[in-house]
């Protein structure tokens, strides 16, 4: 039997062996100074890629990654094109040792995953990861906004409580069980967050960052990086993308295309599609760029599922 790219013998006796690797790609937040650079010094396949990336972009930012400081590395147009890179180049490195069952991607790591499963090509998606960069920026000065990062509270109840405030306060991102991300306008959020608190939270901590991701004021990005995406090539993938949008597996470019569109106005669905991905038989996670932060996650879902990093040591 054939799942993606790899394959077991299955008899009565031993289905409960099938091996599905799934690969998962961190997003915004996971940078640090020095990233990429072990694969730059070892790889010419990742030192092609990141002159090539430096082409296309304009500056060297290979250079920022592997010498720039946390204030530069946090700049948002620097920050989603520094962790694309990281991991995309990660998984080329791979070489044959890459053969995922599936794929998925936290918001921005989903253009990570959709490379590394070859819906698109690492030109087209460095592209859409700074036209993208760039439009959520601009967005984010629009107006006061921010994002707050809510513990010990059940989904349904802080989005009950979200509901019933006077602005735009919206779920955000659905890390895990009993962690949930609100985002929206500063006097929203703030809000929101003295009434969790009221109600039980645990932690109720607003975030550094740049505005209010995955919520409708992203709608200006939305409607600027939408043109971006339709304008760019979707091919098959070799195997199904767990997408935030709809957290199931799809293999459809245009509906990969359309999700991927709605994502950055939608909330990143991250612990539904980590529930599905188990449901649909992962057996392991192997997490393809800076950090450990999404097995982490995982773990959260199930303490005994098996977790790794994609490192040098696995490259071929």
């Amino acid at each position: 039997m054939i799942y993606g790219e790899q394959s077991v013998y299955l008899s009565p006796f031993n289905m409960k062996y099938i091996l599905m690797k799934a690969y998962v790609f961190p997003g915004q937040g996971a940078q640090f100074s020095g990233m990429g650079k072990d694969l730059f010094d070892s790889s010419e396949v990742a030192k092609e890629l990141f002159l090539k990336a430096d082409e296309i972009l304009g500056f060297e930012i290979h250079k920022i990654m592997f010498y720039g400081t946390d204030e530069e590395l946090k700049q948002t147009k620097i920050t989603q094109p520094a962790i694309f890179l990281h991991s995309t180049i990660l998984a080329a490195c791979l070489g044959d040792s890459f053969q995922p069952a599936m794929v998925a991607g936290h918001s921005l790591g989903e253009i990570s995953a959709l490379v590394a499963n070859k819906t698109l090509r690492f030109e087209d998606g460095l592209n859409l990861v700074h036209k993208r960069a760039l439009a959520m920026q601009k967005a984010c000065e629009s107006v006061p906004s921010t994002m707050a990062a809510i513990i010990g509270l059940e989904d349904t109840l802080i989005e009950d409580i979200c509901a019933g405030i006077d602005g735009v306060v919206v779920a955000a991102n659905y890390n895990c069980p009993g962690q949930l991300v609100i985002s929206g306008e500063t006097s929203a959020v703030e809000e929101a967050c003295a009434k969790l608190k009221e109600v039980g939270a645990k932690m109720a901590v607003l975030l550094q960052v740049g505005g209010a991701f995955h919520s409708p004021l992203m709608e200006s990005a939305r409607e600027e990086l939408a043109k971006a995406i339709e304008a760019t090539e979707f091919s098959t993938p070799i195997c199904p993308v767990y997408q935030n949008v709809t957290a199931s597996a799809v293999s459809d470019p245009n509906e990969i295309k359309k999700n991927l569109i709605e994502q950055l106005t939608s909330p990143v669905r991250w612990t539904q599609t980590m529930q599905q991905m188990i449901a649909d038989g992962a057996t392991e996670v192997v997490e393809v760029g800076p950090g450990k932060v999404l097995q982490g996650l995982f773990k959260k879902v199930d303490r005994s599922f098996a977790t790794s990093s994609a490192t040098l040591d696995s490259v071929g």
